[in-house]
């Protein structure tokens, strides 16, 4: 009977620390901005922990104590998450209103193109992201590898060749979002001696008379086709 009494507590305390540790778990698996305040760098990088912790919790170890391997930093689920953040942010740069106090009135109206330059960056890489987590997804980590050296680039119309049914106008903006990538986004000069780039993004603009409903759709159209993908 004493035994059965001791075993019975021990279980319980087994059962209590199981709880603690697993509310230790989903408290660093929630979004926690003081931790960034705290260190921005350390935590803006811990996605790779953060996903193994929670593969590991699911049933499939992740030794997070070690350095991560190319089979772990190419698993599609953190391509996903990374296009996803990146679509996040670029809803959020592009749906803010900004008035440039701080800059000349002269200047302002160029910052805010600027500004959202930096915007349509954002949804450049988030489609980047995405396509080439579907070609993870197709090949399969080890088949990526093979023709990764041929994807390591921006060019957001050649990336897309396996996207069904996309038209002329899709492709054209496509190729407008690769010089945000490259350089529109970042930069206002897209170095010497490739200043026609600059004139392109309005040839393309005024030839397909692209709207911003244009981009969100081709972009909505791209996340749709990852989801059967990944069915």
């Amino acid at each position: 009977m004493q035994t059965r009494m001791r075993m019975n507590k021990l279980l319980a305390l087994l059962h209590h620390h199981a709880e603690l540790l697993m509310n230790d778990f989903e408290k660093y698996l929630k979004p926690n901005r003081e931790d960034f305040g705290k260190d921005p760098f350390g935590y803006s990088a811990l996605a790779r922990h953060k996903w193994g912790t929670a593969a590991t919790m699911a049933g499939f170890p992740i030794d997070i104590s070690k350095p991560a391997t190319s089979e772990e930093l190419k698993n599609p689920i953190l391509w996903m998450s990374q296009a996803h953040a990146l679509s996040e942010a670029a809803v959020a740069v592009l749906k803010k209103d900004q008035n440039f106090q701080a800059m000349p009135l002269a200047v302002r109206s160029a910052c805010d193109s600027q500004y959202c330059a930096v915007g349509l960056m954002l949804v450049g890489y988030s489609l980047e992201i995405c396509l080439k987590s579907m070609i993870i997804i197709q090949k399969g980590v080890e088949g990526y590898k093979e023709v990764e050296s041929k994807n390591r680039h921006h060019r957001l119309h050649d990336l897309a060749n396996f996207v069904p049914n996309l038209s002329k106008k899709e492709l054209a903006i496509l190729r407008g979002l690769t010089h945000f990538v490259y350089w529109a986004g970042r930069y206002p000069d897209p170095g010497s001696g490739r200043e026609d780039e600059a004139e392109e993004i309005f040839e393309i603009a005024e030839k397909y008379r692209i709207t911003a409903h244009d981009l969100f759709k081709l972009s909505t159209k791209v996340m749709r086709h990852a989801q059967e993908v990944t069915a």
